[in-house]
């Protein structure tokens, strides 16, 4: 995130009862004039981007990289979760929540020369709403799916009711209904304020379906172009690079840095590597078992707060015998989370309890838990006749979470866990985008490994992420409650009473937990970044988002 701004300011509350935010002084002034020391960050990747366009985007290691170029019209504060201003400098709600009017900053242009203003933004969000065909999937447009609904094809309902241009510095977004998601949900990567000029001119929307997989514009992989600190320079995928470049004409305080070099590393011990050999100045998500190492070589471990869920996901489509609640609670006493955590996660990792980390509202300490139990597991598989189980179990290469620090030694231990249970394992492995994120989404596993890390304080954004359908990647839809589960998340969503939002959401992880189990959840634990000891400026987020441009990198 970015470094905290000398303003003073009040956060507006998520919710229709929410205060207008006030400003005080001048954007340009209160930011400073910056500096330039002309250095080079060299920061290693896990995996290669998905993608520049951070709209159709859904990874970390794609977020990353965007959030460097784009700015959103609010955003969080540095190392925290609280929502601030952002390219828009005050907002206030109406009609019980269902109207936003923000005020937007002056004299502020997307790198292109494009001014960023009500008509900007508004086009920014007609964007969005009018996907078609290919863009419409949850595959594409994933973010969208979950947080906002439907399209202007009205196959499904929308949050999206329109963006309307009351003056060059006024817009007001439109919602069809309240939404404890506002205003916090558009400072996520995937809501930045984009150029429409550029967007047009490189046809942004124009997303493609090749049997399972999608082929995108030039505007998403040569032709970012945003508002912020940096710019994009060049993506050498041979190479494994992403080059960015100062924005000298950035609103704001002006990046310390000349330039960041992505470089794309395969495996940890590639990174940490050439962290040691000086090819890179740090990377993100060291292994635990490196931590003491890394210290030792002169290094920094930048902590990050836990504020993410990492679980065993069981998808019902495929496999009939994954519907018998028993069979998905046999899985869960099968796994032996307290060693897991204990033996591959870092010492303030804890042993998640339901799909919520304990730092968020509506956590509810008191819900059914299953503690380590084989001979409970093979029993429950014998009461549901699926005694030699067999599941297919993906894991993901070529990436580390927060949440899944080292997906081989994740998978490993809990293979071993299944079989002692007398569960088969079939296993499959693919590239987080090279494969798996695609068939997790088309349903293809019984079981597999994922998470979420969260995007702002607020259970919605892992409930949504769960359990809304279609986008229901457990496929709960082969469940009679699944309907039911995924219209209880939105209900809760549009409770305007936050106390009475709470309450409800705690009742539903005790119930998700004692009659649904979808998924088993494993660990919310804290994650690093490791960094040169000449790296300064480089604040951590608990929600992943780290903004580079007030890093400075001395004796360059």
């Amino acid at each position: 995130m970015q470094m905290d701004r000398k303003r003073r300011w009040v956060a507006a509350a998520g919710t229709a009862g929410a205060v207008l935010l006030v400003v005080s002084g001048c954007a340009q002034s209160e930011r400073g004039s910056g500096g330039d020391n002309g250095a080079t960050l060299n920061f290693g990747q896990a995996s290669a981007p998905k993608l520049f366009d951070p709209f159709y985007a859904t990874d970390g290691e794609t977020f990353r990289i965007t959030e460097q170029m784009f700015d959103n019209l609010v955003e969080f504060k540095t190392g925290g979760s609280e929502v601030r201003p952002g390219l828009a400098t005050d907002w206030q709600p109406s009609d019980g929540g269902k109207t936003w009017s923000f005020n937007l900053r002056k004299n502020v242009k997307f790198t292109d020369g494009t001014a960023m203003d009500a008509t900007a933004v508004c086009k920014n969000f007609e964007r969005m709403y009018n996907q078609k065909g290919a863009g419409t999937s949850n595959a594409v447009s994933q973010y969208w799916n979950d947080n906002f609904g439907g399209f202007a094809d009205k196959k499904q309902p929308s949050l999206y009711a329109g963006c309307e241009v009351k003056s060059p510095t006024r817009m007001a977004l439109k919602l069809t209904k309240a939404s404890s998601k506002m205003p916090d949900i558009l400072g996520l990567a995937s809501w930045a304020i984009q150029s429409p000029t550029a967007m047009d001119k490189y046809h942004a929307n124009d997303v493609k379906a090749e049997g399972d997989s999608f082929t995108y514009p030039d505007y998403a992989t040569k032709h970012p172009t945003g508002t912020g600190p940096f710019k994009f320079s060049k993506y050498d995928q041979a190479n494994g690079t992403v080059e960015l470049v100062r924005n000298d004409n950035y609103w704001g305080e002006k990046p310390k840095l000349a330039k960041i070099v992505f470089k794309i590393y395969k495996d940890t011990a590639g990174t940490r590597q050439a962290l040691q050999a000086g090819e890179i100045d740090g990377y993100d998500l060291p292994q635990p078992q490196d931590y003491q190492s890394l210290r030792d070589q002169g290094n920094k471990l930048l902590e990050r707060e836990p504020f993410n869920i990492m679980y065993l996901g069981i998808d019902q489509k495929n496999n009939p015998k994954l519907r018998d609640l028993k069979v998905r609670q046999a899985i869960a006493y099968a796994i032996n989370r307290p060693q897991l955590v204990k033996s591959q996660f870092p010492d303030k990792a804890v042993v998640a309890k339901e799909m919520l980390p304990p730092s968020i509202a509506g956590f509810n300490p008191n819900v059914p838990e299953y503690n380590y139990d084989p001979n409970k597991a093979k029993q429950l598989l014998k009461e549901a006749g699926a005694e030699g189980l067999t599941v297919n179990f993906y894991w993901p290469s070529e990436v580390t979470r927060p949440y899944l620090p080292s997906p081989r030694d994740q998978f490993t231990a809990m293979k071993g866990d299944l079989e002692k249970a007398g569960i088969k394992v079939v296993e499959k492995s693919e590239p987080w985008n090279g494969g798996y994120l695609d068939d997790v989404e088309g349903h293809k596993p019984d079981l597999f490994l994922m998470g979420w890390n969260g995007d702002f304080n607020n259970a919605d954004n892992f409930f949504s992420q769960f359990f809304n359908t279609p986008t229901n990647r457990f496929y709960a839809a082969a469940s009679p409650w699944g309907a039911s589960l995924s219209e209880r998340v939105k209900q809760l969503d549009a409770t305007a009473d936050k106390a009475a939002r709470e309450q409800g959401y705690k009742e539903l992880n005790g119930q998700i937990q004692k009659d649904y189990l979808p998924a088993v959840p494993i660990v919310s634990a804290p994650s690093y970044i490791a960094v040169k000891d000449n790296i300064k400026g480089l604040v951590p987020s608990p929600l992943s988002n780290e903004k580079f441009e007030l890093v400075t990198k001395s004796g360059s």
